[in-house]
């Protein structure tokens, strides 16, 4: 009785291990069918993104399919920079609209993957126009 109350916890860590594996690859799935539509895309914990000309696609990650999307126009887009904050390793692009009011944060998980489409969203911005 003692061994199996001992074997408990970490039976239930296991199951709760393969709900969240099964859960993420879900997403993942959902994602790479959504991201056939577009010429460039990422995907990470935090955010989807899609770029298809100058049309930018975004939202969050679900099982069934992104959630929460938002599509505009680069050429709509006033300016673009790389957010980085300084408590935590995540970064995020913020573009500002032409509209002042309007400003649209797409969240990272790795500073170096926000530099690299920070660069192309910005060169394709400005060869797009």
């Amino acid at each position: 009785m003692e061994r199996g109350l001992l074997w408990l916890p970490l039976l239930i860590l296991f199951g709760w291990l393969t709900w969240a594996g099964w859960n993420e690859y879900q997403k993942i799935e959902a994602y790479r069918q959504w991201a056939q539509a577009f010429e460039r895309s990422k995907y990470d914990i935090y955010a989807v993104l899609g770029q298809k000309n100058l049309e930018i696609t975004w939202g969050k990650p679900g099982r069934d399919r992104p959630r929460e999307l938002q599509t505009f126009s680069l050429t709509q887009v006033n300016s673009i920079r790389l957010f980085e904050p300084q408590s935590r390793q995540e970064a995020a692009i913020e573009f500002s609209f032409l509209n002042p009011e309007k400003v649209v944060i797409i969240p990272f998980t790795e500073v170096s993957l926000a530099q690299e489409w920070t660069e192309y969203l910005e060169n394709l911005r400005n060869h797009g126009q």
